[in-house]
């Protein structure tokens, strides 16, 4: 880009700020803020997916990637017991995630917490419908298609590729969360998260 261009910025936080372009300069550059324009989230309720991230960075980089393309308003890495990652580095997701706003053209930056042991995150209060999709048997469990209501805020995990321990599946149902199924076959981490993410979207679009 040259001076005098056109270009759009925006502050991750729901406004986007038509530019013109000042200096330009391989690493930084100056602009002037020609209006700023609201644009508010797409969606009107709050869509949480804490998840335990894989052992491959990369399928940790292509959830995050796709998931806010659709639309999620905040991701929580989990540390479970059969975790294969004990630890993640938030820097490069959080890079791609700000790509992948900018590129659906979002102007508001999904939260990236850091990584939190289950047992603790579970804890922790949220106002809407709390929901865990384990593999297994749980006459009560029923298909998240059919058990999440339009408009509802809603928090889901997704656990590990050992799935979720016996112990961590009975503290979240202690704590109020709705044990979920996203179908027949058993599907790994990040395609469970990504499937849970369109799931609430077609339902709210309904």
């Amino acid at each position: 880009m040259k001076e005098g261009d056109k270009l759009t910025v925006t502050d991750g936080k729901g406004f986007f700020y038509p530019c013109t372009l000042l200096q330009a300069h391989p690493k930084h550059c100056i602009v002037s803020i020609d209006e700023e324009i609201p644009r508010p989230k797409s969606w009107d309720f709050t869509l949480h997916i804490a998840f335990a991230p894989t052992k491959n960075i990369d399928r940790i980089e292509w959830f995050a990637e796709k998931a806010t393309e659709l639309g999620v308003d905040r991701f929580s890495p989990l540390l479970c017991r059969f975790s294969e990652r004990k630890e993640l580095k938030g820097e490069r997701v959080e890079k791609i995630v700000v790509s992948a706003m900018k590129q659906s053209q979002q102007a508001v930056m999904p939260i990236i917490d850091p990584m939190i042991p289950f047992r603790q995150f579970v804890e922790n209060p949220f106002t809407g419908r709390k929901f865990i999709a384990h593999c297994r048997p749980d006459p009560n469990k029923m298909a998240l298609a059919k058990t999440c209501r339009k408009g509802e805020d809603a928090l889901i995990l997704i656990g590990p590729e050992g799935d979720f321990s016996e112990e961590e599946v009975q503290q979240a149902l202690d704590l109020g969360f709705e044990p979920v199924s996203l179908g027949e076959n058993r599907l790994r981490t990040e395609t469970a998260s990504l499937l849970a993410c369109h799931t609430i979207h077609v339902l709210n679009a309904r």
